[in-house]
């Protein structure tokens, strides 16, 4: 992920000042923070257990960080901490794309309107890749627990991890008169990385800690970053 949105930076006119890779999770948060320092926005889709040093080293940096990697669900309390002490800004999501984010909405409504149908059970079933270390996924984590607001009620997640598949979600209710299911597929990784790079652009200037979904229809209605 960070080598497209690297290339696709660069395909839409930004200059990549600074790549890291995982020679660098050696190095202490200063030294980070110091070649930090020449960046205008970062991007992180790296490891969970590097979250916390990133955000620590923008921060000091002063550099607003993208961050889509997933896993450090457990560590937001300390996130939080980090930017507000900081003053630092962050924007974060369990997926970039913006095509989940449609679907988001999608399933949101589609719960709503199964909640008072009782003998509909609802369920999710998410495939990727086999190097995919968290499952389930957090994109299907996020449809989980926008379901059950709407919903009134959990709905069960099933994972796949195989061969070289980017991403599938499926929503589905099932009844024993039918069956609805909603699919999003992803057949590339470059959804990611292209709303990874419109997060980027609409950090830049701000301060705070700000979840990708919730702030998606601003993102995509503010004329600075169409």
């Amino acid at each position: 992920m960070g080598q497209l949105v690297g290339k696709l930076a660069n395909d839409q006119g930004h200059q990549v000042t600074l790549t890291l890779d995982i020679d660098d999770a050696t190095r202490t948060v200063e030294d980070l923070a110091g070649s930090l320092r020449a960046c205008d926005v970062a991007v992180d889709f790296s490891v969970a257990d590097m979250v916390s040093k990133n955000v620590e080293a923008c921060a000091r940096a002063g550099v607003p960080l993208v961050l889509g990697t997933t896993g450090w669900q457990s560590r937001v309390a300390d996130v939080q901490r980090i930017v507000t002490e900081r003053d630092g800004a962050l924007i974060y999501g369990a997926n970039f794309s913006v095509g989940v984010q449609v679907f988001y909405r999608i399933a949101a409504r589609a719960a709503e309107l199964f909640r008072g149908l009782e003998s509909y059970d609802a369920f999710i079933e998410e495939a990727h890749h086999k190097r995919k270390r968290d499952a389930p996924s957090g994109t299907a984590v996020q449809l989980r627990d926008i379901v059950a607001s709407d919903l009134g009620r959990e709905a069960p997640v099933t994972s796949t991890r195989a061969g070289y598949i980017p991403g599938t979600h499926r929503l589905g209710f099932d009844s024993a008169a039918d069956q609805i299911t909603l699919t999003h597929t992803a057949r590339s990784r470059e959804g990611f990385a292209a709303g990874a790079l419109l997060a980027a652009r609409w950090i830049v200037g701000r301060k705070g800690m700000y979840e990708f979904a919730e702030v998606f229809d601003e993102i995509i209605d503010n004329p600075r970053v169409v």
